[in-house]
């Protein structure tokens, strides 16, 4: 791949707003009850291990790209060749689709559920998907920017947090360390699956000024993640039973609910509506890695690119209509990013493998 001109790259400290938006999203609001199910008061634990386990992935993503010509769909032509490796890019391009497809889907659906149950779906997503086209056309630096405001403007929320500590009962963190290691890691896989985001760094490298300097702002991310995670989650389960935990689909939505400020009397109303703040760069930064990726592999224009893969994701957002069938499809995109994760060390080992035949060739 040529190398990006720098009128179209961004500064290497705006990767921490970069990672941190897309690992931030809409799991937020009800990741909760799905740690504790194998974890109960120990839930605490996957949190920090998703975040150590991130920052392993992100160390090997730089030690992939760093010394690597481009970014990951220029490393799969050079491995695989030429058809294999378009196949392979065509499929991380339809991953990071279902991702916006997942995202959006199911905060309509909180919306549905918590503020207008006859909302109209179709109205709702042709609008916001509207919007997202409007940011990515713009290209990679407007959708840095609004990645930037999603992390600034909705951070007065990690405040409201502080109210349900007037109802803490902190013996509910304890036994500590009650679980076996098996429960412990059945909660780290779905808490790793929560922060799924960090692996659009693959794709949007090349982008990046200096982005040897990167990697420290990257990891910082990580760090102030996992720290919010882990924040949210000891709140969590100092306010809440594990019965009712258990009976919460949505704890933040439901700890909001106790929030109370004198001109606002439903604060959850407010932190849904400002949620949006926050789902708007997941989706514009996952579509334009898939259009991006489309575009590299097979030179096409990427807003025309763009306009396909709107259009698919409009229609598969509508397709589902129950809560089981959303919770199904949550977790066939929970696998892939599994698989995605456990992809990125193969990558690495064969990139490396590689680069020593080729060292061996030309010595030889």
């Amino acid at each position: 791949m040529p190398k990006i001109a720098e009128k179209y790259q961004v500064s290497h400290f705006l990767v921490f707003y970069l990672i941190h938006s897309l690992q931030f999203g809409v799991g937020v609001l009800g990741f909760q009850r799905i740690i504790t199910k194998s974890t109960g008061q120990d839930a605490w634990i996957p949190v920090v291990l998703s975040g150590l386990f991130s920052h392993l992935m992100v160390w090997m993503i730089y030690k992939i790209l760093k010394g690597a010509e481009g970014n990951i769909h220029d490393i799969h032509l050079r491995i695989f060749g030429k058809w294999a490796g378009k196949a392979i890019n065509l499929l991380i391009s339809l991953y990071f689709t279902l991702l916006a497809v997942e995202v959006l889907r199911t905060y309509m659906e909180i919306i549905q559920v918590w503020m207008f149950p006859d909302i109209n779906l179709w109205v709702f997503s042709s609008l916001f998907l509207l919007l997202v086209y409007y940011i990515v056309s713009g290209g990679f630096r407007v959708v840095t920017g609004i990645c930037f405001f999603g992390v600034v403007l909705p951070s007065y929320l990690i405040f409201t947090f502080i109210f349900p500590l007037e109802f803490a009962q902190w013996k509910n963190l304890s036994p500590v360390f009650d679980h076996s290691l098996m429960d412990i890691l059945s909660g780290t896989k779905g808490m790793a699956l929560t922060v799924l985001g960090f692996e659009a760094l693959l794709v949007y490298y090349p982008f990046i000024k200096k982005p040897e300097k990167s990697q420290i702002w990257a990891h910082g991310a990580i760090f102030f993640t996992t720290c919010i995670y882990l924040l949210i989650m000891i709140v969590t389960l100092v306010f809440f039973s594990s019965e009712q935990l258990q009976k919460n689909i949505w704890a933040t939505l439901t700890i909001w609910k106790i929030v109370e400020i004198p001109f606002v009397e439903r604060f959850e109303y407010i932190g849904i509506a400002n949620w949006v703040l926050i789902i708007l760069p997941n989706v514009c930064l996952v579509l334009w890695c898939a259009s991006r990726g489309i575009k590299q592999t097979f030179n096409w224009s990427q807003k025309k690119t763009l306009i396909g893969i709107i259009a698919l994701t409009l229609l598969a957002v509508n397709l589902f209509e129950t809560r089981e069938q959303i919770n199904q499809f949550n977790t066939i995109v929970g696998m892939t990013g599994t698989y995605f994760y456990l992809y990125i060390p193969v990558i690495l080992i064969l990139q490396l493998v590689a680069k020593r035949m080729k060292k061996q060739g030309g010595t030889g």
